[in-house]
């Protein structure tokens, strides 16, 4: 109900009709910086990793943030995490340290 809704979007990878990577993403917003978009999950199949796929799903969802004039893309990544770390620097990212991420669930 929720991608009926258009709450978020997602760009699919695909090999020989098969779903090898995903980016799920919704807008959000910074009082600082103003519309941004938000990347909730990212991953590419293990047998399908270092063949560049996930470097051109990221590419296509910043390509998508920018066409809808967001300010920002903001996304969380595990400190253990060394692999998508050294990925998202790759990329030109800022990984910011010292933040903790608070939540309620229901």
């Amino acid at each position: 109900q929720a991608f009926e809704e258009n709450i978020f979007q997602v760009l699919l990878a695909e090999d020989k009709e098969e779903v090898v990577g995903m980016c799920l993403y919704y807008p959000s917003f910074s009082t600082w910086k103003g519309k941004m978009m938000y990347l909730e999950d990212f991953v590419v199949r293990d047998e399908h990793r270092r063949k560049g796929i996930g470097e051109l799903l990221f590419h296509a969802f910043v390509k998508v943030a920018k066409e809808e004039n967001c300010r920002m893309v903001k996304w969380q990544v595990l400190d253990w995490n060394d692999t998508a770390i050294a990925f998202y620097k790759k990329q030109k990212a800022t990984i910011e340290k010292g933040w903790y991420n608070g939540k309620i669930i229901f």
